[in-house]
């Protein structure tokens, strides 16, 4: 893991002090709300429906125990006793009370951790595959660039003020876990024809009103390039981005209104210019970085009584079924934590969970855990004979539900409970699925199913890219839900298509119900639920949503 140096520590101490400054002049008076918002936002206090919510930057996801303790602890002196994990792989606090706000950031400080950017017109936290460094198809560790891409863009002066929020995603592997092509700039590790590894360039995702899919300008760029290239991709949006008009403000617009290859071109010009002058990587400095990423020393390990207990347990056979991946180290296995529990809100957890995991953590996984977009947790460095006791210490702690990638893995946003944008409740929803398909052994039969509820537009809970995707809306009061299919944030992105009219509440979980039922009559051999999708089309579902009700 990397390790503040003193510039870090420099800069994240004084941006405590200044906005304890701050806060203590609101709390005084002599400071107007007017004029505190943009200074609390620059330190990820928001004013929501009930409370300020704190939210707290961890860096393309990558945690240690004493960290997440830290997070225990914040959430049991300050909160309400939970946090809230969320699709950009930070942690949301929902109970912050304004003059505790300092002592929080005061507290993470110690941890080396912050909120800095994870609010404002600026670019935001980078993400990265929750696999990254452990995978087996791994290209390289894209947890170096964007820790690079963390430092060059904290505070940057020219991209503190950007036309709208900025966020960018990093993946290593084939198999995209980092939703990159719904991101501003999505940057995917490549080899070229020469064994080379550099960057496959996209730019333009993203969701909201106006979801679009990012464009490639750039089959290849060189890994000591990244910086001047993402340089010249900031200096064209920032200077004709629409600050005008905020819904066509994000880059995806403009890239949309102006073509990908005209915009590619306008990159590329700007690029030459940088080029050579500019802050193009010193292959030193890449491997300054690389050192804090260098794989563990793995002990050798016996898997025989894993084994065993796969056979004589079929709970545990079934857990490691979804909630393990192949490690690219024999003996080890990857392992997803599901913060989804039967009819409990996604993505939270505890502050005796967030314990238990920084313990299991030390236990099993050489200390680290990550955080995944689809907010869930994960132990990367496990022993396969470990894994049966690590299971039994999770069910005791209500973190052992084996449904990762299944229809009740679901991606939810705040919603109407917590967020002052939203205009329904998400999280209701997703508890009503969640119970409706309690039944394991029918998830597991299903199969994989991305399912991702938004409370709004705004499409925080990532709905368009959900192989069923449920948006909320409100119609005059009362709250109605519209669907998509066919979404997916992978390799083969694709935008859901609107199936038809909205269901109230009290329909929405029946035509769910319907849904899946379609597909388990329509689909051939072991398709998963969007190759169904993909090779019948609308119509079925359609006709079964509609003639139904």
């Amino acid at each position: 893991m990397y390790r503040y140096d003193a510039y870090d520590t420099q800069l994240v101490g004084e941006r405590v002090s200044q906005f304890r400054d701050q806060v203590r002049r609101r709390l005084e008076g002599s400071l107007s709300e007017e004029a505190f918002r943009p200074l609390r936002l620059l330190n990820g206090l928001y004013l929501q429906l009930h409370a300020y919510m704190l939210r707290v930057a961890i860096p393309y996801g990558t945690l240690s125990s004493t960290q997440m303790r830290m997070l225990a602890h914040i959430a049991r002196r300050y909160d309400k006793g939970y946090g809230h994990f969320t699709t950009r792989q930070n942690i949301q606090f929902n109970w912050t009370r304004l003059e505790d706000a300092p002592d929080i950031l005061s507290d993470l400080a110690k941890v080396e951790m912050h909120a800095i950017q994870t609010s404002g017109n600026t670019i935001r936290n980078t993400t990265a595959d929750p696999f990254a460094g452990v995978a087996a198809e791994e290209i390289e560790d894209p947890r170096i660039y964007c820790e690079i891409i963390r430092q060059w863009s904290t505070l940057h002066p020219e991209f503190s003020f950007l036309p709208r929020k900025f966020k960018i995603a990093v993946t290593g592997a084939y198999e995209d876990r980092a939703a990159v092509r719904v991101h501003d700039i999505g940057l995917a590790m490549v080899r070229n024809d020469s064994g080379d590894i550099g960057f496959e360039v996209m730019v333009g995702g993203g969701q909201g009103r106006t979801p679009m899919i990012a464009k490639t300008i750039r089959d290849f760029l060189p890994k000591d390039q990244l910086l001047s290239y993402l340089e010249a991709i900031l200096r064209v949006y920032n200077l004709a981005g629409r600050r005008d008009n905020k819904y066509k403000a994000r880059i995806k617009i403009q890239v949309h209104e102006v073509g990908a290859e005209v915009f590619r071109d306008q990159v590329e010009a700007e690029w030459e210019q940088l080029r050579g002058t500019g802050p193009d990587l010193d292959p030193a400095e890449i491997n300054r970085i690389a050192a804090f990423f260098e794989p563990p020393d793995y002990e050798p390990v016996d898997v025989g009584g894993h084994t065993i207990n796969l056979f004589e347990d079929p709970a545990f056979a079934g857990w490691v079924r979804t909630n393990t991946a192949r490690h690219k180290q024999d003996g080890y296995a990857i392992v997803s934590i599901s913060l989804k529990p039967e009819g409990e809100p996604p993505g939270d957890a505890t502050d005796a969970q967030m314990d238990a995991v920084a313990d299991f953590a030390e236990r099993y996984s050489l200390d680290e855990i990550r955080v995944t977009h689809e907010q869930n947790l994960v132990l990367p460095h496990v022993r396969q004979s470990d894994l049966y006791e690590l299971w039994q210490g999770l069910q005791a702690h209500g973190l052992a539900t084996a449904n990762i990638g299944l229809i009740s893995d679901i991606i939810a946003c705040p919603g109407l409970d917590y967020c002052g944008l939203a205009t329904t409740r998400s999280i209701p929803v997703a508890q009503r699925i969640s119970r409706l398909f309690a039944n394991l052994d029918r998830q597991h039969d299903i199969g994989e199913l991305r399912l991702k509820i938004s409370g709004c537009i705004n499409a925080c809970g990532h709905h368009h890219v959900g192989h069923i995707g449920i948006l909320g809306v409100d119609r005059k009061g009362e709250e109605y839900y519209q669907i998509t299919l066919g979404g997916r944030a992978d390799e083969n992105a694709a935008i859901g298509k609107i199936i038809g009219p909205a269901f109230s509440s009290n329909d929405i979980v029946d035509a769910i119900e319907t849904i899946v039922t379609i597909y388990l009559e329509k689909r051939e051999d072991s398709e998963r639920f969007v190759d169904t999708y993909e090779r019948v089309g609308q119509s079925p579902f359609k006709e079964a949503l509609y003639d139904s009700h």
